[in-house]
C-alpha cells in the first residue's frame, strides 16, 4: 500500500528535491539558499497548473553524527532530532512550502531504501 506521500509523488508530473542536508550543526545560509531555490522552481510550476511534489529533509547517519552527539552528551537521536527541527524552524520561518520533510531516520525512508537495494 501506497503512503500518501507517494501517492502524491507518483501524481506529480515535476518532482523537486534539495539535498537531504546533513544535521551535525544548525543550518546555515547555504542551506537557506538551496531551499529557497528550489521552493522557487516548485511555486513556478505550481503557477503553471503543473502538480508538484516539493521534498527535503535531513541526513541523519553517519560517523560525525555520532561524534557530535557524544561531544554534546546526547543519544545520536535525540541529537538528530534537535537539528532537523532547526531545519523545520528555518524552512518555517522563511515560508518554505514543501511536500515531504524527510528524515532518513523514519520508517518511511528505511522501507523505501530496503525495497531500493532489494530490488537492485
Amino acid at each position: 500500500m501506497l503512503s500518501m506521500f507517494s501517492r502524491r509523488y507518483f501524481a506529480a508530473k515535476v518532482v523537486i528535491t534539495s539535498p537531504i542536508f546533513y544535521v551535525n550543526a544548525k543550518p546555515h545560509i547555504g542551506h537557506l539558499y538551496t531551499a529557497l531555490h528550489c521552493d522557487a522552481m516548485a511555486r513556478y510550476h505550481r503557477l503553471a497548473g503543473d502538480k508538484v511534489f516539493f521534498s527535503t529533509g535531513t541526513d541523519e547517519h553517519g560517523l560525525k553524527i555520532q561524534k557530535r552527539a557524544l561531544e554534546e552528551g546526547k543519544e545520536p537521536l535525540e541529537f538528530c532530532d534537535f537539528y532537523s527541527n532547526e531545519f523545520k524552524k528555518l524552512f518555517s520561518h522563511a515560508n518554505i512550502a514543501y511536500d515531504r520533510f524527510i528524515r532518513t531516520t523514519e520508517v518511511d525512508h528505511q522501507k523505501a531504501v530496503e525495497t531500493f537495494w532489494n530490488t537492485l
